[in-house]
């Protein structure tokens, strides 16, 4: 008993760190639901993705904010010198005036690091669009 009990630690000790890498990478399945249900009100992905009430998420991380040509940004975004790596697009997805005070988004944020995984993981299906 008292060795399985050793080799259970041993193997979760093992494996631990690997795994916490594949759950940082996000479920994209995931992430299209919650982007739907809510990002997609007002963004869009895909071949056919354009600007409406938000501008489309095509080839979002490392772009520069404010740069598509289909959405009028607001000041603070054009100005913002922000370029959304995925740390950066992340801790927007969290907090987004705390990242671009004065944007005109009106999101509150989402808190559960592993809904933002999912969401980016899911926008980077979208990176060569």
């Amino acid at each position: 008993m008292k060795h399985a009990t050793l080799l259970t630690c041993a193997l979760a000790l093992a494996i631990g760190p690997f795994s916490l890498q594949v759950a940082a990478a996000g479920d994209a399945e995931a992430g299209a639901k919650l982007f739907s249900k809510t990002c997609g009100g007002c963004h869009s992905v895909g071949a056919n993705a354009r600007g409406g009430f938000g501008p489309q998420l095509n080839g979002i991380i490392d772009r520069p904010a404010g740069t598509t040509t289909d959405y009028q940004y607001s000041e603070a975004m054009k100005n913002s010198g922000v370029v959304w790596t995925r740390e950066k697009l992340a801790a927007y997805i969290e907090n987004p005036k705390k990242v671009v005070s004065g944007t005109r988004m009106i999101f509150w944020g989402i808190s559960d690091q592993e809904k933002i995984e999912n969401l980016l993981a899911y926008l980077e299906t979208f990176q060569s669009q």
